[in-house]
């Protein structure tokens, strides 16, 4: 079924004198319609608010638009009843030639040993082919850990399993906000705590073209503070860079990565999660001396979350 929006202004009148107004308010809803009574229910609720003695509800229009709130059964789907589970991958192909960051190098990958070179070392009928590639870490959907930015940092061969594996995931819904900047209230309605908080821009759309190297979001430094104070476990995203690279800073990669947090960059397909009810593995091989690198980020849909 399609997600259903309620998109309305409203007007909030308090019984004991002042009012409260909101201009182009979003709510998910269940099914094709909603009423005016159960509107101004969630925003009593929502807001918390008190001394209410009415609530007008204007210009209420139904419209189809993806859900950014926590569902509590989003995790289940068909595939994932019962004993099963889905993955959903959440990376991008490395390809001979791939351009993943203007001013780096494309990854050259071709034959160390062909399979027609192979045939002179084994007995007729066996081959084998031995690749080689040659890349920059930062290639594909990569991970950072803190030796990327400080150098005295856990590098790949320091992480735990336990901090880029196996994790509860939540995703924060951001494609359509209107700026490229993401603050920190894009994520107050969601429980960070000791999650992956994958950040779904819808940026990926442009990966291999030249618009996706330009004007794509990115997280303020505020909002990467509001994360690591609110105990984000890895932050994703499936934008160009989670730091603004107008300028020469980073800090967003200076705030999550000085507090331990890793992060994955160039993600792809964060659409296809829900919003909560899974858990995230972004696991590089186990490198000594380097910070960045590749991996293969997946999503694991499940009934539990």
């Amino acid at each position: 079924m399609t997600d259903k929006r309620a998109c309305f202004d409203f007007e909030v009148v308090f019984s004991n004198g002042g009012g409260l107004q909101g201009q182009g308010f979003r709510l998910d809803i269940e099914g094709d319609d909603i009423a005016d009574s159960e509107l101004a229910a969630y925003i009593i609720r929502d807001l918390r608010l008190l001394m209410v003695g009415e609530v007008r509800i204007l210009n209420k229009q139904i419209i189809e638009e993806r859900h950014k709130r926590p569902n509590k059964d989003a995790g289940v789907t068909e595939a994932a009843i019962g004993d099963g589970a889905v993955l959903v991958d959440l990376s991008h192909t490395i390809e001979h030639g791939m351009i993943t960051y203007k001013g780096l190098p494309a990854p050259l990958i071709c034959d160390y040993l062909s399979r027609e070179q192979s045939r002179t070392q084994y007995n007729a009928g066996t081959e084998f082919q031995i690749a080689r590639i040659d890349m920059v870490a930062n290639t594909g959907t990569y991970l950072d850990t803190p030796f990327h930015r400080y150098a005295h940092g856990t590098d790949l061969a320091g992480l735990d399993l336990s901090d880029i594996a196996d994790l509860p995931g939540v995703v924060a819904r951001v494609s359509g906000i209107g700026t490229r900047a993401i603050n920190w209230g894009n994520f107050a309605a969601l429980e960070v705590k000791g999650r992956a908080v994958l950040i779904n821009t819808g940026w990926d759309r442009h990966w291999r073209t030249d618009s996706y190297f330009e004007n794509h979001p990115f997280l303020t430094e505020a909002a990467a503070l509001w994360l690591r104070d609110q105990g984000a476990a890895l932050v994703g995203i499936d934008s160009f860079n989670i730091d603004d690279t107008s300028g020469g800073t980073r800090p967003v990669h200076s705030v999550l990565l000085g507090a331990g947090i890793p992060i994955v960059e160039h993600m792809t397909g964060l659409d296809r999660l829900p919003v909560e009810g899974f858990r995230f593995s972004a696991v590089p091989p186990k490198i000594k001396g380097m910070g960045t690198f590749p991996v293969r980020a997946h999503a694991r849909l499940c009934a539990c979350g």
